[in-house]
């Protein structure tokens, strides 16, 4: 385990004190947060209320010397069978404004990070708006698909954004769009996501219905979705696709403990009941080992890693 502060009962009372009326929780158990129900606990779990309460806690992280993490729905997240040190924020869907702005070419919409990826879907399509059909069906939070900048081969999240708002200890702003790329957005360091703005035209709301329709179907029939996963485990390598490499090394179904490689898709792993994550990382070095040496392809994780791993 990493050498940083403890946090003891008294310094977590001052926590709750300060932090009111955010929610905050020692030693909380973080798998059932997590869509592959994999992991340990946050020494200290915290849900802002307000604004006010999240700028509170990372100032107060800040000066306790205490790393910070955060935490979406973990839809592409793998926490460590250790745990996580430090504070870990989890910011409820509700903690920051949502904002619809319609004009002649469009509409700019503003959702808190917080919320589910299925929340901007559903403002789209309410207001006649068109261009994110790519994010339908995608789990996770706003804030994850843009840290991770989520997405499909029909597009990415960051593409359609023209503004974030960020956290810090010093408090709360806007700031234009960072780089970007295939899975990654360069955020400023130890900033928190809180809001993104979305800009997108109107369009043919029946086409883009029947686009998000024959997206989500392709991927119920394709993807194991009814099993608790975190969805693709490695990015596809230029020129290939990490599930059929995993495949063409027999690994398909590939059984560690009590996690998979799924029969459905080889490049998803989902917890057969019980899996911890010394079964999934096992599991993800064998994949790489085969693939770099039967193909001499190096397999990256998407998955983000969190916390301590034994």
């Amino acid at each position: 385990m990493s050498a940083v502060a403890v946090i003891h009962p008294q310094p977590v009372e001052a926590w709750l004190a300060r932090c009111a009326p955010a929610e905050v929780r020692r030693d909380a158990p973080l798998a059932p947060w997590c869509t592959v129900r994999v992991g340990g606990a946050a020494d200290l779990l915290v849900r802002p209320q307000s604004p006010d309460t999240l700028v509170t806690a990372l100032a107060l992280a800040r000066d306790a010397g205490l790393p910070v993490s955060v935490l979406g729905l973990g839809a592409n997240t793998l926490v460590g069978d250790l745990g996580v040190r430090g504070l870990t924020l989890k910011l409820p869907p509700a903690t920051f404004r949502e904002e619809v702005v319609l004009d002649e070419g469009g509409g700019t919409l503003t959702v808190s990070a917080g919320a589910s990826i299925a929340r901007l879907v559903t403002l789209m399509k309410h207001h006649r708006l068109v261009g994110a059909e790519f994010l339908a069906g995608v789990p996770g939070t706003i804030g994850g698909a843009v840290t991770m900048n989520a997405g499909t081969k029909h597009g990415e999240c960051m593409s359609r954004v023209v503004g974030l708002e960020l956290a810090t200890p010093e408090g709360v702003g806007w700031v234009a769009p960072p780089p970007f790329r295939y899975r990654h957005t360069a955020l400023p360091a130890g900033a928190v996501v809180t809001r993104a703005r979305f800009r997108l035209p109107f369009g043919d709301v029946a086409q883009s219905q029947a686009a998000m329709d024959a997206d989500v179907g392709y991927r119920k029939r394709t993807q194991p979705l009814s099993q608790p996963n975190f969805g693709s485990v490695f990015t596809n390598p230029p020129g290939h696709h990490a599930g059929a490499l995993i495949e063409g090394v027999g690994l398909k179904g590939h059984t560690i403990g009590s996690a998979q490689l799924s029969t459905l898709h080889a490049n998803w792993i989902v917890n057969l009941g019980g899996a911890t994550a010394l079964d999934v990382t096992a599991l993800m070095a064998l994949a790489q080992a085969r693939v770099q040496a039967e193909f001499g392809v190096t397999l990256v994780p998407e998955v983000r890693r969190l916390g301590d791993f034994r």
